[in-house]
């Protein structure tokens, strides 16, 4: 299973057992595991954005609590 590299040698995907799709860094880490190629470079680039520029802050936090009685 022949590795593709993908934006500057960022990192790369490979086909894995089962056909799954799994993204690595140069290293060899893992990333991402997906069911097709397109939807593992896609989050892929994703995940490495986040952590280059950092994640959007505007969280929205729910609180799961029922007031008053029952």
């Amino acid at each position: 299973m022949s590795k593709q590299f993908y934006d500057d040698d960022a990192f790369y995907v490979e086909q894995k057992k089962y056909g799954l799709w799994q993204s690595h860094y140069p290293d060899d880490k893992g990333i991402v595991t997906s069911l097709t190629e397109e939807e593992c470079v896609r989050a892929t680039r994703f995940i490495l954005q986040g952590l280059q520029e950092g994640w959007n802050d505007d969280t929205i936090t729910y609180n799961g609590t029922v007031g008053g009685k029952l």
